[in-house]
């Protein structure tokens, strides 16, 4: 299982919004991120505004695949892409780069 964390910045007027959009995120959207293979995926927010993702799967780029051929995807990445800073016009999605792992305790 491979595990994958990876930073972003949440546009500090938008904290609360973005808050409340994943204390209801779409019925669809979790049925979809579990059939591509998003495992044990949490979010954690700090009130500055920087966003912390963890997700394990069996492999990241085909579970990335998985959801960008989604129609769900589309139309969540869409709605997000606001709420970021520093996204250079790329979806959130496409802006989760994987930091490298240097310690972990089993």
């Amino acid at each position: 299982m491979q595990r994958v964390c990876f930073l972003l910045k949440v546009r500090q007027d938008k904290i609360a919004e973005y808050r409340r959009r994943h204390a209801a995120v779409w019925p669809e959207m979790l049925d979809a991120l579990s059939a591509t293979g998003w495992h044990n995926y949490s979010l954690f927010l700090r009130d500055d505004g920087l966003l912390v993702g963890y997700l394990e799967t069996e492999d990241f780029a085909a579970a990335l695949a998985g959801m960008e051929a989604t129609d769900v995807n589309a139309r969540w990445q869409a709605e997000m892409a606001p709420f970021f800073e520093s996204l250079d016009g790329a979806r959130p999605d496409e802006a989760m780069k994987p930091l490298t792992e240097v310690f972990h305790l089993a």
